[in-house]
C-alpha cells in the first residue's frame, strides 16, 4: 500500500499555516452571541475560553487549502463545526451529569441543566444558521446527516449505559457516530467548497473518518494512562459513567471469572473508590489492553496517511500527515 512521506511539522507549525483563518473563526464564534443577550454571551464566552483545541476548524481549514482554497467560506464553516462539536459536548455532560470539562466546572454545574439544554439548542441553531449564509444545499444536507448521526450515538450510547457485554464492533459504531462523522464531514466540506471533484472529496472524507476514529480511540485510552491534573476531568470518568470503552471490552473477554465478578460488582454498585480504580487500571494494563487499543489507534492513522497519497506534496498535507500523528501522541 502506498504511503506518504513528509516532513513533519510541530503544532506550532500546524497551526501557524492556518493562524489568520482560526482568528477570524473565533471573532465568529463570539459574534453572534454579542448580538443576543448577557447570559447568551457569557457562557458563549465561557465555552470558547475553556482551552479547546479547534482541531476540527484546523482540520477543515487545511483540507481546503490541500485542494488549493481558502476564501470566507472555509471561515463559516470552521465557525460551524465547532459550534455544533461544542453544543454536542454541552448537552453530552448534562446527559453523563458531569461535573468538570477541560479543568474547569462544566456549563451545567455552572448555570445548571435547563439553562445549559437551552444553551446547547442555541448553539446548534446558530451553526445552522451561520452555515444558510453559504446558500449551499449540498454543504447543509451533510451537515445535517453528521448531526442527526451524533445524536444518534449519543442515543445508543445511552441505550448501552453500564453494559460490560459490548463487542467491539459496537463500541466502534459508537465512535463513529459520536466522533468520526463530524472529522469525516471537515474534510469533504473543504474539498467541497474547493470545487475538487468526488474522488478527492472521498480521499478527505477517509482521511477525516480515520483521524476522528483514532482521535476517540486515544481519547479512551487517555481515561486510563493519563491522571486529572493533565486531562482536566478524573481518570476512569468513562466507566464512573457507564461508558465501556474497548480496554474494558477486551478486558471482560480476557480476565478470569474472579476478577470479571469484581469489575460487574464495582460497576453495578458505583463503588469507585481510589482502591478500585487502581485496581481495574493494573488489570487493563496486566491484560495488555490498552496496548490493543493503541494498536487500533495507530491502524486508524496509517488509513488516514494513506487517504493523503493521492494529493501532491505541498506543506498542507505535510501538515494533515503531522496533525494525525499528533492526534495519538497527545496528553489529553
Amino acid at each position: 500500500m502506498k504511503t506518504v512521506s513528509s516532513v513533519s511539522l510541530t503544532p506550532h507549525d500546524i497551526f501557524k499555516l492556518v493562524e489568520d483563518d482560526l482568528l477570524e473563526v473565533e471573532i465568529a464564534l463570539k459574534a453572534e452571541s454579542k448580538a443576543a443577550f448577557t447570559l447568551v454571551d457569557d457562557i458563549n464566552e465561557y465555552l470558547h475560553n475553556s482551552g479547546g483545541k479547534r482541531v476540527r476548524p484546523v482540520l477543515l481549514l487545511l483540507a481546503a487549502k490541500l485542494c488549493g482554497f481558502g476564501g470566507k467560506s472555509t471561515l463559516v464553516l470552521g465557525s460551524v463545526v465547532e459550534l455544533i462539536h461544542v453544543a454536542t459536548l454541552v448537552h453530552d455532560d448534562i446527559i453523563d451529569d458531569a461535573g468538570v470539562r477541560r479543568g474547569r466546572p462544566s456549563v451545567n454545574a455552572t448555570w445548571g441543566n435547563q439553562v445549559t439544554v437551552l444553551m446547547g439548542d442555541w448553539l446548534y441553531m446558530t451553526s445552522f444558521r451561520q452555515a444558510l449564509e453559504l446558500r449551499n444545499f449540498r454543504v447543509l444536507d451533510i451537515l445535517i446527516d453528521i448531526t442527526r448521526e451524533m445524536v444518534e450515538g449519543e442515543l445508543v450510547q445511552s441505550e448501552q449505559q453500564g453494559r460490560l457485554d459490548l463487542t467491539v464492533d459496537a463500541h466502534l459504531k459508537v465512535c463513529r457516530r459520536k466522533t468520526a462523522q463530524l472529522f469525516a464531514g471537515c474534510g469533504r466540506l473543504g474539498a467541497i467548497l474547493a470545487e475538487v471533484g468526488e474522488d478527492q472529496e472521498d480521499k478527505l472524507h477517509e482521511y477525516g473518518h480515520a483521524l476522528g476514529m483514532a482521535f476517540q480511540l486515544t481519547d479512551d485510552l487517555l481515561d486510563y494512562t493519563s491522571n486529572e491534573d493533565i486531562l482536566g476531568k478524573p481518570v476512569l470518568k468513562d466507566l464512573v459513567e457507564g461508558r465501556t470503552t474497548l480496554p474494558i471490552i477486551h478486558l471482560m473477554q480476557r480476565a478470569g471469572s474472579e476478577e470479571k465478578d469484581f469489575i460487574r460488582d464495582v460497576v453495578q454498585t458505583r463503588d469507585f473508590n481510589p482502591q478500585n480504580k487502581q485496581r481495574i487500571i493494573d488489570l487493563v494494563k496486566t491484560y495488555g489492553t490498552l496496548k490493543e487499543s493503541q494498536t487500533l489507534a495507530e491502524e486508524y492513522i496509517r488509513q488516514a496517511k494513506n487517504a493523503l497519497s493521492g494529493f501532491p506534496d505541498s506543506v498542507y498535507r505535510d501538515a494533515l500527515t503531522s496533525l494525525a500523528e499528533l492526534v495519538i501522541d497527545r496528553k489529553k
